[in-house]
């Protein structure tokens, strides 16, 4: 979802507003545009761990306010906090590593039977890609970030992130393929 020439317009004038009165009233609006957005991108890298996410949320807007003068506006306002936002999950992270996977759940699934299952082997299947691979399908495709603002934020090349883009998707289609043979079975045409 590309941001709107007037929703760049309004970020831009409540950047101005701060950087040049001072003004915390346009940080707050700032902030309340975004926060849903920022919190959905670290819940998401946090697989779901919500206090985790707003414990980073709370550094990344932080770290926005004192660093907004950086902001030069060759990106949107959005994607400027959603690199912030990575560069808070990737400190943190670093402090505490994530625990180590069942090697169960390494191994491909198999066909399942049940919607719910779909969800469940859709996450196993993308935590089994690289971390780059599940960087560049979060931002690209999960946030909705054009390649170019994913390069960005993850401080990547352009061709590197079409290329994670590229081999993710097909690693995911085929260790879900089996999702595709039980539909294939269960609608023959």
């Amino acid at each position: 979802m590309a941001d709107s020439a007037a929703d760049a317009r309004v970020d831009r004038a409540l950047v101005a507003r701060v950087l040049l009165d001072d003004d915390r009233r346009a940080f707050e609006q700032l902030m309340r545009r975004h926060q849903g957005l920022v919190r959905a991108q670290l819940r998401r890298l946090l697989h779901g761990d919500e206090a985790a996410a707003d414990d980073i949320a709370q550094e990344v807007f932080l770290l926005a306010w004192r660093k907004l003068d950086q902001f030069r506006g060759d990106a949107a306002f959005r994607t400027w906090l959603y690199r912030i936002a990575w560069s808070c999950f990737l400190q943190a992270r670093r402090r505490k590593p994530e625990p180590a996977e069942d090697a169960d759940e390494a191994e491909p699934p198999a066909a399942p039977a049940h919607p719910v299952e779909l969800q469940l082997d859709f996450e196993r299947a993308l935590r089994r890609l690289s971390e780059a691979e599940q960087a560049v399908l979060l931002h690209c495709v999960q946030l909705g970030l054009s390649h170019e603002e994913a390069a960005f934020v993850l401080g990547m090349p352009l061709g590197t992130v079409k290329t994670h883009a590229t081999r993710g998707k097909a690693k995911l289609k085929s260790w879900l393929a089996a999702w595709n043979a039980g539909t294939a079975q269960e609608n023959p045409t």
